[in-house]
């Protein structure tokens, strides 16, 4: 025998595993191995040119107005030409408009990489500390601790955003003259004060307003009972997530290295007991939300089509899919240092290959917009992009590369539509952050330009039942943590304003995720959420989700569990305790 085996792995194979290393060790490590030019320059395009675009855009807008305002009174004293007005306003139509689009873009960047994931940091440390020190009676009151903890974050941040303007207010200038601008480095320290004053002024604000709305909602709760069974149709939905298909025979994943799994015979085990449930009593659909991959890359893409061919066509055509942070946004599965440029290519080849993988699997099955009230099918939508997204897959680059910069965040939310107007019908979305960075994959955001298509969908059907399918939770569970890595960095950043989005809908909708590798099924008021386990990463066994559709809504009926096992699946019918 060999003084080491390899096919058992080694260190190497635990190099950024969450489970094995303390999230302080983890970031101990990213501070020593990453590269200071490349994050210096990717804070600069991501956080200093949004701020120094917020901050100077007072500045210009109200040089540019007192120019157009001189012009102005000189033609009313009739000494500059008429055609001064129609340059003007030829000025204001091409100009002003993408300006305040870009100060636009510019704000919510900021917001959603700063001012959010600061506030969730300070309201989850803060129920996580009531967790782990206070006493019993107050962890068991959690409705009450949560809307506490919520109030409190939001008046700390108030007060540090509050603190943070006033001390910002004697640098900043808000009228500005062209001439300013033959100081650069004057309006550059001007433009900086007045962004910190703008966000300032929005957080202290707006904190106290997210803290009320976070107080005030529905909080979550364990889900006390099932809907009662009755006649009609019922929907058997079988809800796989974070089945982290590896490229190599003996790989193992990312979070668990040597303490998980090891190569694909978990995957295997999975999709042959989901073709014996489905020869058993027929299933209407498989929803896989999100981590189909451990990484993202083409070789765990084969091995997951490959998986995918060995079963029967007839279940195949029932699997929806949608992308998780693994699939996208995971730069180096060995390196949690490594760090994209904004502008490289590395994150949209992988979100065009994403991208271009759904078109195959589900393209003729889901509808991305809707042309004159009709749906359009993904494989339609994308037919004027295919070339473009082949030679960028397949080179990188291409001349009409700029054709698919926003294909990706356009293409969500896919909806297999109801075969009925007062049908079933199942809405995808992508809820990855737009990170460049491994060690913050796993961050979660819901585009507000998403979730407003989210709501047309819903009111083009009023009828309708909708399953709303997304890879990141939106709360964080009321059960006990560990640890503060386990509360932080995996919901959704703006997880309450979206289920606030969510809430006119709610009885004629059940919202279902993964990533969190766990079960959970439980209620925000009247929206109920059904998290699936990983049955790669975790215990092995999936749900068999079964709706049925009532005069009230959307009912939620008893699930049934599918038992991977060894060389055969089990089905049991669970106690509710079992999933809450």
């Amino acid at each position: 025998m060999p003084l080491i085996d390899p096919r058992q792995g080694d260190i190497e194979d635990d190099a950024s595993s969450t489970k094995l290393w303390s999230l302080a060790s983890l970031a101990g490590w990213v501070l020593v191995e990453i590269s200071l030019p490349k994050l210096a320059l990717s804070w600069m395009m991501l956080i200093g040119l949004p701020c120094l675009l917020l901050g100077a855009a007072p500045i210009v807008a109200t040089a540019w107005f007192s120019s157009v305002s001189t012009s102005v009174t000189d033609i009313v004293g009739g000494v500059a030409p008429l055609m001064v007005v129609g340059a003007s306003l030829a000025v204001v139509w091409f100009g002003v408009r993408p300006a305040f689009r870009l100060a636009e873009r510019s704000f919510w960047s900021l917001n959603a990489l700063a001012v959010q994931p600061s506030f969730v940091l300070c309201r989850e440390a803060m129920r996580h500390f009531i967790g782990q020190r206070m006493s019993r009676r107050l962890r068991r009151d959690g409705a009450r601790v949560a809307q506490g903890t919520a109030i409190a974050a939001a008046v700390l941040m108030s007060i540090a955003a509050g603190v943070a303007a006033w001390l910002a207010w004697p640098a900043s200038s808000w009228i500005g003259a062209w001439i300013d601008f033959a100081s650069p480095l004057s309006l550059l320290g001007a433009s900086l004060a007045n962004s910190v004053v703008l966000f300032g002024v929005y957080v202290a604000v707006g904190s106290l307003a997210w803290g009320a709305a976070d107080a005030a909602m529905a909080q979550p709760s364990n889900l006390d009972a099932y809907d009662e069974e009755g006649d009609g149709k019922v929907w058997r939905v079988a809800h796989l997530s974070d089945l982290h298909a590896v490229g190599e025979r003996f790989g193992f994943r990312i979070e668990s290295g040597r303490s998980g799994p090891q190569g694909n015979g978990r995957l295997t085990r999975t999709f042959e007991a989901l073709a014996r449930a489905h020869a058993a009593e027929p299933l209407d659909l498989v929803l896989v939300t999100g981590d189909m991959t451990d990484a993202g890359r083409s070789a765990e893409w084969a091995e997951f089509l490959e998986a995918l061919e060995r079963l029967d066509p007839d279940l195949r055509e029932r699997m929806l899919f949608l992308p998780g942070n693994h699939d996208v946004n995971v730069v180096d599965r060995s390196n949690p240092a490594r760090l994209d440029l904004p502008f490289s290519p590395g994150k949209r080849l992988r979100e065009m290959r994403a991208l271009a993988l759904l078109a195959g699997l589900q393209g003729d099955r889901v509808s991305v917009g809707r042309r004159k009230r009709r749906p359009l099918t993904l494989t339609d939508w994308l037919a004027p992009h295919a070339e473009a997204v082949e030679t960028f897959v397949r080179t990188g680059r291409g001349k009409r590369a700029y054709d698919i910069r926003t294909l990706w965040d356009e293409a969500f939310p896919m909806a297999f539509e109801p075969q009925t107007p007062d049908g079933l019908g199942v809405i995808l979305l992508n809820s990855n952050a737009d990170t460049h960075f491994s060690f913050t994959n796993a961050l979660g955001l819901m585009p507000a330009e998403q979730e407003r298509r989210l709501t047309a969908i819903l009111k083009a059907s009023p009828k309708a039942c909708w399953l709303v399918a997304l890879h990141h939770h939106l709360v964080e569970y009321p059960r006990a943590t560990r640890s503060l890595s386990e509360r932080i960095g995996t919901a959704l950043i703006n997880g309450s304003w979206f289920l606030r989005q969510l809430k006119p809908a709610a009885k004629r909708l059940v919202v279902m995720h993964g990533h969190r590798h766990i079960d959970w099924t439980g209620r925000c008021g009247d929206l109920r959420i059904v998290s699936a386990p990983s049955p790669v990463m975790g215990e092995p066994y999936f749900w068999i989700q079964r709706f049925a559709i009532r005069d009230q809504g959307l009912a939620l009926l008893e699930p049934q569990r599918v038992e991977l096992g060894g060389s055969e699946a089990k089905m049991a019918e669970p106690a509710l305790a079992e999933t809450v």
